[in-house]
């Protein structure tokens, strides 16, 4: 199935959640290229992957209930499935989309996929709420606590049928790894079909101790080579965290998107320029007002930009603070980055650095 005849099938369907949930999610798989729902057993062993699958529900006081879970993959997620109408359907269905008591049923689907995980000795990583032919609202608890959170986070939470697939003509995102079954899938896209195919993946403490290590050791470097320059290593440590922060904030949204990667293009060229251009970016985030003709750049209070001291860099440290920029800092853990960054120094350089206190500082 492409994903044009998955759209057109499925995009005007509506309240009919009985009628539709198992076929829109045998549909979905296919265009997913990711295995269907196995046939039901008598064996639950044997049934980790399928439709209808029995849960004992505990009840405080009374009896446990038996519910059945619309699809279940073990280890993957707990699916349960809604089918609200548009305006236009003479159906009501769940209830009509966007409406309150649509956001009403839809929580009420995500308790319900609560109950049968926490009545669970393994709790999958995921629960996929989905309205048939309209959405799907994941949660993920990658620790087996059963303590669900809006994935990726609460505004990126929902995922829309339209959004799943590239058009013939976009092209995909270079940072993105496609394998040849999803180039036809966008990142939202490729996000669900990982839920199905290796939901740990997605999974942002694995990646963000890879990426945390290696700005450490970037970071070390530059400050290893600016202490034996014979700068004073209190104004190292706040200039590299005034770096670290703008790092940061380039890539949570507080500044324009690349505003401080994108510059290292010009400074490669001609470092002198670092200096003075660097000291008027963070004057501009003391103050608040508009850069480089980039837009608007926020006002930054608590007194980190106060002073806005750079310091001189050569070509080998600006290439090592470019690579360090490179990482998405929205996954640099700072709970342990300054302990990586300790360790990427020796105890000599630890010492004459201040580095017993500067870590500290940084995060």
């Amino acid at each position: 199935m492409t994903s044009a005849e998955f759209l057109k099938k499925w995009v005007d369907s509506s309240a009919a959640e009985r009628s539709n949930a198992q076929s829109f999610l045998i549909d979905l798989c296919a265009v997913l290229n990711v295995d269907p729902p196995h046939a039901a057993t008598s064996d639950p062993d044997r049934d980790a992957y399928v439709f209808e699958k029995p849960v004992a529900v505990p009840h405080e006081g009374r009896q446990q209930s038996i519910g059945f879970i619309d699809l279940f993959k073990r280890g993957h997620f707990i699916l349960e499935a809604k089918q609200g109408s548009d305006e236009t359907s003479s159906r009501l269905g769940t209830a009509k989309r966007d409406t309150p008591a649509w956001h009403i049923a839809m929580q009420d689907a995500f308790g319900q996929a609560l109950r049968y995980a926490r009545a669970m000795d393994a709790p999958p990583p995921f629960l996929i709420v989905t309205d048939v032919g309209h959405c799907f609202d994941l949660y993920a608890s990658f620790d087996r606590t059963a303590n669900y959170r809006a994935f990726p986070d609460a505004v990126n939470t929902r995922i829309y049928l339209r959004n799943l697939f590239r058009q013939e003509h976009d092209p995909a995102p270079d940072e993105i790894e496609y394998a040849p079954e999803e180039r036809h899938l966008t990142e939202f896209g490729l996000r669900l079909r990982r839920v199905f195919t290796d939901p740990y993946n997605l999974d942002p403490s694995r990646h963000a101790a890879n990426i945390t290590r290696d700005v450490a050791g970037q970071i070390a470097k530059i400050a290893r080579q600016l202490e034996t320059a014979g700068h004073d290593p209190e104004l190292v440590a706040k200039f590299l965290m005034r770096c670290l922060f703008t790092m940061f904030a380039e890539d949570v949204d507080l500044l324009p998107k690349q505003l401080f990667s994108d510059a290292f293009d010009a400074w490669i060229g001609k470092p002198e320029r670092f200096k003075p251009d660097v000291e008027e970016l963070w004057q501009k985030m003391n103050e608040g007002g508009v850069l480089w003709g980039r837009g608007k750049v926020w006002r930054f209070n608590g007194g980190l930009f106060a002073e806005p001291v750079a310091i001189p860099l050569n070509l080998f440290q600006l290439h090592a603070l470019r690579q360090a920029a490179a990482s998405n800092w929205a996954h640099v853990d700072p709970s342990i980055f300054g302990t990586l960054l300790e360790r990427a120094l020796d105890p000599k350089e630890r010492h004459r650095l201040g580095a017993h206190y500067t870590p500290r500082a940084y995060v």
